[in-house]
């Protein structure tokens, strides 16, 4: 009897132990980036082609906790009257037609390549990596002052073919 208990407390320290590990390992900025994802959606007029069929927010990189989370999103919300689809890419795909591509930091590579495919196309363009506002993204996400917040360029994002709502330049740090 001893024994069993012995052996379930060691089992019982494992999981909680694996657990543990699993909290440590969760990406805590990916359940904000995505509330920023969807409220960015509000914050610009879209052009009208991009009024119907799906809302589709596009990630081009890997991040687990990011794609969870917004996954758990698309299944509840819907941008006015689009049903919200996320689409997990590791390159630029010819086939989709995002209403906003978010380039991860180790995708930023392809920021030239994004910006000359979706030039006036409606397409909101995010990246995550330091000066990438500055070399064509409209919203590139940083860290100040140990919070998560987002550089913004409405030079870009009228290149990009949206038209900016006055709300943004008031949550963002402006880059131009």
């Amino acid at each position: 009897m001893k024994l069993l208990i012995k052996y379930s407390l060691i089992i019982l320290l494992a999981f909680s132990t694996l657990s543990f590990q699993q909290t440590q390992n969760y990406d805590t900025n990916a359940k904000r980036k995505a509330v920023f994802l969807y409220n960015f959606t509000k914050l610009f007029d879209w052009p009208e082609k991009m009024k119907s069929g799906n809302f589709i927010i596009q990630i081009v990189g890997s991040n687990v906790n990011l794609n969870q989370e917004l996954n758990k999103m698309a299944s509840t919300k819907q941008i006015g009257n689009q049903k919200l689809e996320i689409k997990i890419t590791t390159s630029l795909d010819p086939a989709i037609k995002p209403h906003i591509i978010y380039l991860l930091k180790e995708s930023t590579d392809l920021l030239k390549d994004a910006n000359s495919k979706y030039k006036g196309n409606g397409t909101l363009i995010i990246t995550e990596k330091t000066g990438a506002a500055k070399q064509g993204a409209a919203i590139n996400f940083i860290v100040a002052d140990n919070k998560q917040a987002f550089e913004y360029s409405q030079s870009n994002a009228k290149k990009a073919g949206l038209k900016p709502g006055d709300e943004i330049s008031g949550l963002a740090i402006a880059v131009d």
